[in-house]
């Protein structure tokens, strides 16, 4: 129930025009040994007898206050005394390096003017359950671990699009409402829209591929949909994926891109994020080997053999590679690991078909990129089907209406051309990079089998 708050915990200004021009503490160390003007948060206070601490953020950055007694007027003094954690303020100091502080510089402070006491705060130091936490995941977020991890997946999706722009891609938003599945059926959400049947997009590849031929390579990058009831720490309802169109690419192609991709991503996430992954504890030497190193490539029959082999897992050659394979090869192989030609039966209708000599199998042109460290797959591609013929003869035998699919097997009427793609999921990619163990910590409000609040 809500109810009412005490007075003293009320603004203590009427609007921001109260308050003087401030600078970012992502820009600090430009001011050392000048007096500035900070807004944010405190998010700790620790002191005693005349001096007092401040960790204090403005969510750019960090940085510790100082105040001595002596040195500041008592109302001031009293003002800091007053101050909980969560208190919001406008602070003035004089800044100068340190480079003892974890933030590399601290703060001498020459006034206060607080914006508002903070009621106790829900969480505190001490350990709460993650029930309780994703309950109270609105505040978690001001924690400094969440900080970082959202932190290191704006780094990211930031990277993601820079590379793809400077290779010539061109973005275009692929509709969240779909007639069609582009993957499994039975992860669809189906929505009632205006008295017809429709579905939340699992993927925008479908949309992706009618674009490329207008405007070559494409990409999309949004928020998609799978009903799968999976309550792992590698799976969300709602999630944000990238896919990408290569037109005249094959799959060698393709992975190449991929690898690119994903090292690019690594390679600005240890360039600019280092206060974030220090925060997290990741091993950043192990992520370093993964940009200098090259990907090892298996076919999907000689990830089979190779798991058989080495821990006699029981595999067929039609077998999918889940979970406990996949951390399996985490174990084999210290870098990232292309798993290509899958069987068929397995894989999704638009994938290009192949049989090799001395292979029973039909295989798709398919590829799996997975990260090593046991963090699963991340990327999903193939070599997409050209042939209108071959793909009507697919559609019919999935039994899949012709009036859904009349529009896509129009790319392949008009001048269509062999192409590949694939789709890198943003949270599991953030999850890999950043360490962090369960991927609702990679997404600021995670929807998950058991969750869709706050």
């Amino acid at each position: 129930m809500l109810q009412k708050l005490d007075k003293q915990y009320l603004p203590r200004i009427k609007s921001a025009s109260e308050l003087d021009d401030s600078v970012l503490l992502k820009d600090i160390a430009q001011y050392d040994g000048q007096e500035v003007t900070l807004h944010g948060w405190v998010y700790k206070k620790r002191g005693s007898g005349k001096i007092s601490f401040l960790e204090f953020r403005d969510g750019s950055g960090d940085i510790q206050i100082i105040v001595e007694q002596p040195k500041v007027s008592e109302q001031i003094w009293n003002d800091v005394q007053e101050l909980t954690q969560e208190s919001s303020l406008q602070v003035k100091g004089v800044v100068r390096k340190d480079d003892r502080s974890p933030f590399g510089f601290e703060m001498d402070l020459t006034d206060i003017k607080i914006i508002q006491i903070s009621p106790e705060f829900p969480i505190s130091n001490k350990e709460h359950g993650p029930e309780f936490l994703m309950d109270n995941r609105h505040l978690w977020l001001r924690s400094t671990t969440q900080r970082a991890v959202l932190k290191i997946r704006d780094e990211i999706f930031f990277s993601m699009t820079s590379f793809l722009r400077e290779e010539g891609f061109i973005r275009i938003d692929t509709p969240i409402f779909q007639p069609v599945s582009c993957e499994d059926t039975s992860e669809l959400f189906e929505v009632d829209y205006f008295g017809d049947k429709t579905y939340l997009t699992q993927s925008g590849q479908l949309y992706c591929e009618a674009a490329e031929f207008a405007l070559g390579r494409t990409y999309d990058f949004g928020p998609v949909f799978r009903a799968e009831k999976s309550k792992t720490r590698k799976h969300l309802i709602e999630f944000w994926m990238m896919d990408a169109e290569l037109p005249f690419t094959d799959l060698n192609g393709l992975m190449d891109f991929e690898e690119a991709l994903l090292k690019r991503l690594i390679s600005d996430c240890l360039k600019n994020c280092k206060r974030e992954l220090q925060v997290l504890e990741r091993d950043t030497e192990a992520l370093q080997r993964y940009v200098d190193k090259s990907f090892v490539r298996l076919t999907h029959a000689e990830t089979i053999e190779v798991l058989n082999e080495k821990y006699d897992m029981g595999l067929s050659p039609l077998d999918d590679i889940g979970s406990p394979e996949e951390a399996k090869l985490a174990e084999l192989y210290d870098v990232p690991v292309f798993v290509t030609d899958w069987p068929a039966e397995i894989k999704a209708f638009y994938m290009t078909r192949v049989q090799y000599d001395g292979d029973k199998l039909l295989r798709s042109r398919a590829v799996d990129l997975v990260a090593p460290e046991g963090f699963g797959e991340l990327m999903g591609g193939s070599e997409r089907i050209f042939d209108y013929n071959e793909m009507l003869d697919i559609i019919d035998q999935h039994n899949y209406p012709h009036e859904d699919y009349e529009w896509y097997m129009d790319l392949r009427k008009y001048g269509t051309i062999p192409h590949s793609g694939f789709g890198i999921g943003l949270e599991r990619t953030v999850r890999f990079i950043s360490g962090i163990h369960h991927i609702r910590e990679t997404i600021p409000f995670a929807r998950m089998l058991n969750r869709m609040r706050p």
